[in-house]
């Protein structure tokens, strides 16, 4: 059985592959995690410095390629969008 309780395969190279993904996918909920606090941080107090910091985590998550450029690149316009109507 995997971690998710699903089946086990039976093909060596399939076996590894569960394996690597389940590991890359431990490693990156924490990046998602902290991006996705660090946007929520910004819509309920919409300061500059809360978006510069959500600036970071979104561009970690981007290299790091948990999310896609165009989600990067339309999260941070929203985000500065927001900030800016608050000025």
């Amino acid at each position: 059985m995997t971690p998710g309780g699903e089946k086990m395969p039976n093909i060596k190279s399939a076996k590894k592959r569960v394996k690597v993904t389940s590991t890359k996918h431990e490693s990156n909920i924490p990046v998602k995690g902290s991006m996705k606090t660090a946007v929520k941080k910004v819509e309920k107090d919409a300061s500059v410095e809360n978006l510069k910091i959500a600036n970071k985590r979104i561009d970690k998550a981007r290299n790091k390629g948990i999310i896609t450029d165009n989600k990067a690149s339309r999260l941070k316009s929203r985000l500065a969008k927001k900030v800016n109507e608050t000025k």
